[in-house]
């Protein structure tokens, strides 16, 4: 699904592939009936004006009864025509763009969410110096994914139901077009195909003309759908962050400067609006000379000739103007749908380009090496070896020279290290390395073969699903019981909600919003305790609580998981032992200088002069 016929034609090709030639042969088969139902309109209306030419015959009036028995067939057809076979159609090509996009949907949330982390290395990527090509990474991927693929599937199903028409309209109405053709005095050659020949060469001059100057004007309009839909992105990216930050931008009343920053976002899109405003308005002036030149003097002026010399009648010269007519209407498709085709094209873009984004970075570190030096290499060994790192050096994205080295370190079964140093040396960056999450560097991590791991962050974001979902997540809720969660729970100080398992929150708020920084913490705790990892990386998992609180967070962790390594990143030291005084760590990680030192605890007190 990297190129847009990929995207268009993987549909038809899935599993489902069923159900999507199965509805495709039904649009089909009533496109060709509203063609036929075309043919019948166009013969209906001649009959009709010419018994309303009649109606004050001297010799064969038309009589009232056969006038009003033509009218209603002219409406019974249209009816047929507009409600019958159109609109059951727009109903069944609907349900084909419902059925394509949730199909599109499901592949790419199955690619985005995939157990190699899609979503997150998909984010991470960037231009920076030294990039060996452009390695952005795809902007706005919810509008790609929500917006673009709706506008493209819907606009791809447009574009195919347009040439259906035609092709159905040459077959059904260009044939009665030529069943129904005179001569034309000055083309004897033809003979008796000489009016439908005339009808033909106008339709083949006129709409291609047309069609080319829509072309030009649908590129622009193209240039511009893009434009606009990456202003909107940025500005909706915007948005979307300052509701993140809303906090901070209103404890420092950062109301001005956001605003300077909302007001040039969106200075870009209303610039490309005013453009793409003007662009659409002429070409809807364009469409609409196009639609009356068309229906009211190519499509009756080739059958003038014969008519004026008597050897058509008036209903054959409305039959053939009316089968033009709609001959015309089929075969400018084109120059209908150019807006729609400029914003389909503008979509498929888009999601191509997400695709061949999330295609690239099922090979991270391949993806990486784009924008940077990406050589991590990963390996298991017998559990009994503990997690080793080697010669892990990081580096910034376009970066040659690493920010933090780490040489050569060991964390033993059931040890627990204390990671320290000043904010931004590396500490977070290194446990981001170990499980594969860092971009650029080198070097060789190896770990514990088959070990469940566990990462706690400072900032706890939660998922909207259940209390229980989020305790027992990656496990599926149903491999523990409700006892053991709200044991875990309640161990955690949680006692409070640990009776509301299957909630997804209260009073319409979901668990993120409800709970505070120091609960959240605490839930994470209570996922500890319940699914007890073997290796666990804590950063600043404990910011939110109390001394009291943290020293009560790695007791129960001592307690309950006595054979867990623990690897914690704390900037706050003092509740790093319990009430009693006993050492919760049993070495220090120290960052500094861009180097990683490990050492026993009671080395780094003495050298820190630290009382133990």
């Amino acid at each position: 699904m990297r190129s847009f016929w990929g995207l268009l034609l993987a549909y038809w090709l899935s599993e489902r592939w069923r159900e999507a030639w199965g509805l495709t042969f039904v649009i089909m088969l009533l496109t060709g009936l509203s063609a036929q139902a075309s043919v019948w309109f166009a013969l209906t209306s001649g009959e009709l004006v010419n018994r309303i030419a009649n109606f004050h015959h001297p010799t064969v009036p038309t009589t009232p009864s056969s006038l009003l028995t033509t009218a209603a067939t002219l409406a019974a057809i249209a009816i047929t025509r507009d409600a019958g076979f159109t609109a059951v159609r727009h109903f069944f090509s609907t349900s084909l763009h419902r059925k394509w996009r949730q199909w599109l949907d499901e592949r790419f949330n199955q690619a985005l969410l995939d157990s190699n982390h899609t979503h997150f290395h998909l984010q991470q990527n960037g231009r920076g110096e030294g990039s060996k090509e452009d390695a952005s990474s795809p902007d706005n991927i919810d509008q790609r994914v929500q917006e673009a693929i709706k506008g493209m599937t819907g606009g791809a199903i447009g574009l195919g139901l347009g040439i259906a028409g035609v092709v159905m309209s040459l077959a059904f109405v260009g044939g009665k077009l030529i069943e129904t053709s005179s001569p034309v005095r000055g083309l004897d050659l033809l003979g008796s195909y000489g009016s439908a020949c005339l009808t033909l060469l106008a339709i083949a001059i006129y709409v291609p003309l047309n069609t080319f100057i829509a072309a030009k004007l649908g590129g622009m309009l193209q240039g511009l759908s893009i434009r606009i839909q990456s202003a909107e992105g940025s500005y909706r990216s915007e948005l979307n962050q300052l509701l993140h930050r809303s906090f901070h931008v209103a404890v420092i009343r950062g109301e001005p400067a956001q605003k300077a920053v909302n007001v040039r976002r969106y200075s870009e899109i209303d610039d490309t609006w005013a453009r793409l405003n003007r662009v659409s308005a002429s070409y809807m002036g364009f469409e609409l000379v196009h639609n009356f030149i068309g229906s009211r003097i190519v499509a009756y002026a080739p059958g003038l000739l014969p008519y004026v010399d008597k050897t058509i009648s008036l209903q054959d010269y409305v039959t053939g103007a009316e089968l033009a007519t709609s001959l015309i209407n089929e075969c400018s498709w084109f120059i209908h749908a150019m807006p729609d085709i400029a914003t389909l094209r503008a979509d498929a873009h888009r999601i191509t380009e997400l695709a061949q984004a999330i295609e690239a970075v099922q090979q991270p570190q391949d993806y990486y090496a784009r924008s940077g030096p990406s050589a991590f290499e990963y390996a298991s060994d017998d559990d009994a070896h503990g997690l080793t790192v080697h010669s892990v050096e990081l580096l910034h994205t376009g970066d040659q020279t690493p920010f933090l080295t780490a040489s050569n370190l060991n964390f033993a079964p059931g040890e627990w290290t204390l990671v320290i140093g000043e904010s931004g040396s590396g500490k977070t960056s290194l446990l981001k390395a170990i499980h594969g999450l860092w971009p650029h560097g080198r070097g060789m991590i190896t770990l514990p073969d088959g070990m469940r791991t566990l990462y706690a962050a400072q900032d706890v974001k939660l998922q909207d699903v259940s209390l229980k979902d989020l305790v027992c997540l990656p496990d599926e809720a149903g491999a523990h019981s409700d006892v053991a969660v709200s044991m875990a729970l309640e161990k955690a100080g949680l006692q409070d909600i640990s009776r509301e398992l299957p909630d997804e929150g209260r009073e319409g708020q979901h668990w993120d919003k409800l709970l505070s920084g120091g609960e959240k913490q605490k839930l994470v705790l209570a996922k500890i305790l319940l699914l007890k990892p073997g290796l666990l990386f804590l950063d600043e998992a404990t910011s939110a609580l109390d001394g009291q609180a943290v020293q009560a967070f790695y007791q129960s962790i001592k307690a309950d998981c006595p054979n867990t390594t623990v690897v914690a990143i704390m900037h706050d030291t003092s509740s790093i032992q319990s009430e009693i005084g006993v050492e919760f760590f049993d070495s220090v990680l120290v960052i500094e200088h861009g180097t990683a030192e490990k050492m026993p605890i009671a080395v780094w007190r003495s050298a820190q002069r630290i009382p133990s």
